[in-house]
């Protein structure tokens, strides 16, 4: 259980001991690191919260597990072990935080994200958090039933937002402001055991970037995703990036109505006119609408003031 409960005027940072911000800095409001641009990444691990909520994983030999170990941490560490069967599980709480330049590589594929939340159960709060410069993913679910608020992901190394297992909680108004290394947006995989559970993930901003696509879902996604804005993508007609795609099932899932979007807009300003089926594939396009002034997204006035992205002026355009 983590108790870290901070304030917009007191938010809690965590950071590379590599960067010089002081106490006396965010005593008096500067946020801001003196030294470390907001892009700097890998030069710690990351935060890592697990529970005994239900998950769906199964083994090599693909027969159900209930626990399992977390990714980014040595198998032979027990620490890392999570899921179970206690969806209220209370995994403590999680309040104004930002968590900067993380990400370390212990080994191939063992990347560790801003914020990793594995099996964690609904009885955790979660909300109000910042996370910039992650070598790996922004935040990336693993089962669980926590449902959280307030999310800003900025320059994710790989993907700002992934989901696996079926996580079965919601995410509501978040914002991703994508960097030249970031993947995906939104990355989305169903269940990997027999376990099928969905998530909301709703009200967010997404500003892309020149590699960034909007979002892959992949493995049987389940869920329901709506009131999104998009913006900043490049043109998937000419650089074969910034769609949003269903793969490996989720084109089932979504005929079968297991898989739901509503309320998508996108800006198309600087793309080449693309069609809306170009942008949003695989019939995603019934539910989109090209916009020159969006009627959804995040509400950034939760980010003011107590973000370093609203003092540096990221959030201007949003």
């Amino acid at each position: 259980m983590i108790m870290a409960e901070g304030t917009a005027s007191l938010p809690i940072i965590f950071t590379s001991v590599a960067d010089e911000i002081t106490k006396a800095q965010v005593l008096v409001g500067n946020f801001a690191s003196p030294n470390l641009d907001a892009d700097a990444n890998g030069l710690w691990g990351g935060v890592i919260i697990l529970g005994n909520a239900t998950i769906s994983a199964s083994n090599d030999a693909g027969n159900d597990v209930s626990e399992v170990q977390i990714e980014g941490i040595p198998t032979t560490d027990p620490n890392g072990l999570y899921g179970g069967s206690n969806d209220t599980d209370n995994s403590g709480m999680f309040k104004y935080v930002s968590i900067r330049h993380g990400g370390a590589n212990i080994g191939s594929g063992n990347e560790i994200n801003g914020l990793t939340l594995g099996g964690v159960g609904s009885g955790t709060t979660i909300e109000n958090v910042e996370i910039i410069g992650n070598q790996d993913d922004g935040i990336e679910f693993f089962g669980g039933t926590v449902n959280v608020n307030n999310i800003l992901v900025v320059n994710a190394g790989d993907d700002a937002v992934d989901t696996d297992q079926s996580w079965a909680g919601t995410l509501d108004n978040f914002i991703v402001i994508c960097g030249s290394a970031t993947d995906h947006a939104l990355e989305i995989d169903g269940p990997e055991g027999t376990f099928l559970a969905g998530h909301t993930v709703m009200n967010g901003t997404i500003k892309g970037a020149s590699e960034a696509e909007l979002g892959d879902f992949r493995k049987s996604a389940i869920g329901n995703f709506n009131n999104l804005f998009f913006f900043n993508f490049p043109d998937p007609a000419i650089d074969t990036r910034g769609d949003l795609s269903l793969s490996s099932g989720s084109d089932v899932t979504f005929t079968d109505g297991d898989l739901v979007f509503a309320s998508l807009e996108i800006d198309t300003t600087g793309m080449n006119s693309p069609a809306l089926t170009t942008v949003f594939k695989n019939g995603t396009d019934a539910h989109a609408t090209i916009v020159t002034t969006k009627t959804v997204g995040a509400n950034k006035s939760n980010f003011a003031n107590w973000t370093w992205s609203d003092q540096a002026g990221l959030l201007s355009d949003i």
